[in-house]
């Protein structure tokens, strides 16, 4: 990275918020300028208890802009022009209170308004004491902005300058550059999916049994929400339809949420015709027949009897569908024992291209991990992956799907498949 070429040329909006960690950002700037970026800075007043606007200044080798109401500044570069003549805006050190003020869409100093008015990608680096990035406002806050698009690097665990231990340490300069250089490449990184339209399931279904009880699993929607970033990434438009789950939205796709497996089937049908369907939700078998409208009660008699009905098959239906089968269909198989054994029987009988199967037996920490064991079944034979994380997981197959779509006898929506239809 000490050379890359990626940051050669662009030009980075860096926005200095009040924090002891204020002083890494000189080191930054310095690295950048290095690697042959352009860095303007925007310096809040709290930034300026801790570096002075001369040394941002003599670093970048430009003005360093404070005040929202300086007429010479308005007048030369007005703060509109300034949130939108970057390739990129870095927000470092980003305090909670300005993460704050991002979040609500405040614009009562310079740097949150041109953090407002930008139409270009943001990535912040927090840093903070360990119980301010703990507290449920910063989290949600966070939440929020991770939701809307924005990126995050760190913050890192560590001592403080206050004395205490935990997570809130500023990331390092290179690690920053790193994050910085990760963005470009993946912006620049050739979209071998561009043009294609694609349709992911995620995260688990809720069946209820009365309003306040209801059947699911373990599912974290970690898979399934990383597989859509990763066809998002090579270029496809990507509709995720997802289940609860506690996770961002991925960034550029259109999010479906849903709660039962009857929605979640209405939405992905609603979302046809497209070229790719990935299954990778762990929608629920079964469901109450004849749900409760009123919290059902104890009353000394015994539980309840529940009677269970079967869900509709997602996979199946978009598989076997006569009119709007996409041209490649992804199944996930989660099981428990004979993994391959029954994900392949799986393919089968559900009339998709490829199974990805998986191990979620107790111990393996497959729900709700962070990692994945999986083993690719399709046409051409059974692939064993080595475990890896969620996001490698997707990926590579993520290039799978796109170097299928690659071959000169992939298919389009409109060349339906038949040969695995019953």
């Amino acid at each position: 990275m000490a050379d890359s070429p990626l940051l050669s040329g662009k030009r980075i909006l860096l926005v200095i918020a009040g924090g002891i960690a204020a002083y890494k950002s000189l080191e930054l700037i310095r690295r950048l300028k290095e690697r042959g970026a352009t860095v303007r800075a925007v310096l809040t007043k709290a930034g300026a208890q801790f570096v002075t606007p001369l040394s941002v200044q003599a670093l970048t080798e430009d003005t360093v802009y404070q005040d929202l109401w300086s007429l010479t500044d308005e007048s030369e570069m007005g703060h509109i022009q300034l949130s939108r003549a970057a390739d990129l805006v870095l927000v470092a050190p980003a305090t909670a209170n300005l993460l704050a003020r991002m979040a609500a869409g405040m614009a009562d100093d310079l740097a949150a308004t041109v953090v407002l008015a930008t139409d270009k990608p943001v990535l912040v680096a927090p840093a903070m004491n360990v119980r301010m990035w703990e507290h449920p406002a910063t989290r949600a806050n966070m939440r929020l902005l991770e939701e809307r698009g924005v990126r995050r690097v760190g913050p890192n665990k560590g001592d403080m300058a206050c004395g205490e231990y935990g997570f809130g340490r500023m990331a390092e300069p290179m690690e920053i550059l790193q994050a910085i250089v990760t963005y470009f490449e993946e912006r620049d990184a050739p979209k071998p999916l561009k043009g294609k339209r694609a349709l992911v399931t995620s995260g688990p279904t809720f069946e209820p049994i009365d309003p306040v009880r209801y059947i699911a699993n373990r599912s974290s929607g970690r898979q399934g929400h990383a597989i859509a970033a990763a066809l998002h990434r090579l270029g496809a438009e990507v509709t995720l339809v997802t289940g609860p789950t506690r996770l961002a939205d991925p960034p550029g796709c259109a999010i479906r949420p849903i709660e039962t497996a009857r929605e979640m089937l209405a939405a992905c049908e609603a979302a046809l015709p497209v070229d790719i369907a990935v299954c990778a939700a762990a929608v629920a078998d079964w469901r109450v027949a004849g749900e409760s409208d009123r919290k059902l009660k104890k009353d000394g008699g015994g539980p309840p009897g529940l009677t269970l009905t079967e869900n509709p098959d997602i996979l199946a239906a978009l598989s076997q569908s006569t009119s709007q089968r996409p041209a490649l269909v992804v199944g996930f198989a989660a099981e428990t024992g004979n993994v391959v054994e029954y994900a392949t029987a799986k393919r089968i009988r559900k009339g998709c291209d490829w199974i990805v199967a998986n191990d979620v037996s107790p111990g393996t920490t497959t729900f709700g991990g962070s990692e994945n064991t999986v083993h690719l079944i399709r046409d051409g034979g059974i692939e064993d992956w080595p475990t890896m994380g969620k996001e490698a997981v997707a990926a590579r197959l993520a290039e799978a799907i796109a170097q299928h779509f690659n071959q000169p006898s992939a298919t389009t929506p409109d060349q339906t498949k038949q040969e695995n239809v019953p």
